[in-house]
C-alpha cells in the first residue's frame, strides 16, 4: 500500500527497518537474557519465578522505551539525512518515524511478551494474536493511508498509526491470555532485581552484538543508497519479499532457543543439542523451498509491491541471488538462536561482528569505490551469509556452548 503512494514513501518505510534494527538493540538487552532464564526456569518447573521475572522485565522495558522514544522522535530527520537519502525520502521518512517513535513503548512490550511466551513453549497463542493483528493492521492501512469510510487520507503517517494500533492490540491480547492460570506463563507483580541483573548480564553481549551488527547494516544500506533511490527501493522491496523465506527460519530459531533452554534447565544436554539439529533441518527444508520460488518468479513477486520498472529490475536481481543463499541463512538463524538460548551470547557477538564487517561491509565499500554495479553488492552479501553459516555450523558441532553458565 505504501508503494502506491510513491517510490519515495516506499524507500522511506524500507529504511525505517534499518532504524528499527538499531532500536532492537535496546530490546535485545532484556529479551535475550530474559528468554534464556525464562526457558530454564520453565525447564526446572519454576513457573512462578519465570512469571515474576517477566513482570520485572516489563518495568525495565517501559523505562527504556521512554528514553528511546525521545531519541527517535527528535532524531528522525537526522537519521535519514545521515544515510544519504534524497530530500523527498527524508521528508516522508521523518513523518513516518516520528509517529513510530511515539509508540515505541507498545513495540517494546509486545516484543517482550511474544518472546517470553515463546520461551515458555507457547507459540500457538502468539500465532492467533498475530493473525488478528495483521488483519487489523492491513485494514487500518487501507482506511488511513487512502482515506476511506470518511477518514482523511494520511498517506505514510496513516501507515505508522495503523502499525502502532496493531501493536497495542497485541499487548491487550497477551495480557488477557496471561491472566489465565492455565497459561504457560503469567505476569506476577514481584520485582526480582537480582534475577534482572542475571538477565542483563547475558543480554548485554547480545545487545552489543545487535548494536554493532545494526551499525554494519546501516553502513551497508548507505552504500546501496549511494547508487540511487531506485536501487534503495529495490533492495527494500526485495528484503520484504525475502521475509517470506525468513519466517520459517525465525520460527524454528525461536523453537530451538526455547527447547534448548528448557532442556538445559532440565539437565538433558544431549536432548538440547538434538533439538537444535532437528529445528535446523526443518528450517533448511522450508527456506530452501521458498528460495526456489524467489529464483523462479522474482518479477511477479516484486510486481505486487510496485510498478516502477527500475525498482522491479533491482529487486528481481536481489531475489534471484538471495534465493540461492536461503539454506546457509537457515543455518545462521537456527544455530545462532540456539547459542543465544544457551546463553552463549559472547560467541554470537564475535561471529556476527567479524563476519558482517570483514566479509560484507568492507568488501561492499571497496566494490562500490571500484565502480562495480549493485549486483556485485548483492553477491557479496550472499557470500558473507555462506561464510557465516559455515562458521556457525562448526561451532554448533563442537558442543562447548552447551556448558555456558547463566
Amino acid at each position: 500500500m505504501v508503494g502506491m503512494i510513491s517510490v519515495y514513501a516506499l524507500a522511506a518505510v524500507g529504511m525505517s527497518m534499518q532504524f528499527m534494527m538499531m532500536i532492537n538493540v535496546f530490546m535485545t538487552l532484556y529479551i535475550i537474557g530474559g528468554n534464556a532464564l525464562i526457558s530454564r526456569f520453565i525447564g526446572q518447573g519454576r513457573k512462578r519465578r519465570a512469571s515474576a521475572l517477566l513482570f520485572t522485565l516489563m518495568l525495565f522495558a517501559i523505562a527504556l522505551s521512554a528514553i528511546t522514544s525521545v531519541i527517535g522522535y527528535n532524531g528522525s530527520e537526522s537519521f535519514y539525512s545521515l544515510m544519504g537519502a534524497e530530500q523527498e525520502v527524508v521528508e516522508q521518512g521523518s513523518l513516518y518515524f516520528k509517529i513510530l517513535s511515539l509508540g515505541i513503548v507498545v513495540i517494546f512490550i509486545d516484543s517482550l511478551l511474544y518472546n517470553a511466551l515463546s520461551a515458555a513453549g507457547d507459540t500457538k497463542t502468539s500465532l492467533y494474536i498475530k493473525l488478528v493483528s495483521a488483519v487489523i493492521n492491513a485494514s487500518l492501512n487501507y482506511v488511513l493511508i487512502f482515506g476511506h469510510f470518511g477518514f482523511e487520507a494520511l498517506g505514510i503517517e496513516g501507515a505508522a498509526i495503523a502499525t502502532i494500533i496493531a501493536y497495542a492490540f497485541n499487548i491487550v491480547a497477551y495480557i488477557i491470555v496471561m491472566r489465565k492460570s492455565s497459561s504457560k506463563l503469567n505476569i506476577i507483580p514481584i520485582f526480582l532485581f537480582s534475577t534482572l541483573k542475571r538477565a542483563l548480564k547475558v543480554g548485554y553481549s547480545a545487545a552489543l552484538d545487535r548494536g554493532i551488527s545494526s551499525l554494519s547494516f546501516l553502513v551497508f544500506v548507505s552504500i546501496i543508497t549511494a547508487y540511487g533511490t531506485a536501487e534503495l527501493a529495490g533492495y527494500q522491496v526485495g528484503l520484504r519479499i525475502e521475509g517470506i523465506a525468513f519466517m520459517p527460519g525465525f520460527g524454528f530459531a525461536i523453537a530451538a532457543m526455547a527447547l534448548i533452554g528448557q532442556n538445559i534447565g532440565a539437565g538433558d544436554l544431549d536432548k538440547a543439542y538434538k533439538m537444535g539439529i532437528i529445528s535446523g533441518r526443518i528450517a533448511y527444508l522450508f527456506m530452501g523451498s521458498v528460495g526456489v520460488v524467489l529464483i523462479l518468479f522474482p518479477e511477479f513477486l516484486v510486481g505486487l509491491f510496485t510498478t516502477d520498472y527500475a525498482t522491479i529490475k533491482v529487486a528481481s536481481f536481489y531475489l534471484i541471488l538471495v534465493g540461492l543463499a536461503q539454506i546457509p541463512l537457515a543455518i545462521v538463524f537456527v544455530y545462532s538462536a540456539a547459542l543465544r538460548g544457551a546463553g552463549a551470547t559472547k560467541t554470537t557477538l564475535k561471529v556476527n561482528v567479524l563476519s558482517l564487517w570483514f566479509f560484507r561491509v568492507l568488501p561492499s565499500f571497496i566494490a562500490y569505490k571500484l565502480g562495480f554495479g549493485i549486483i556485485a553488492i548483492f553477491a557479496i552479501m550472499n557470500l558473507e551469509t555462506l561464510i557465516k553459516g559455515l562458521i556457525y555450523w562448526y561451532i554448533y558441532q563442537k558442543r562447548v556452548w552447551l556448558l555456558t553458565k547463566v
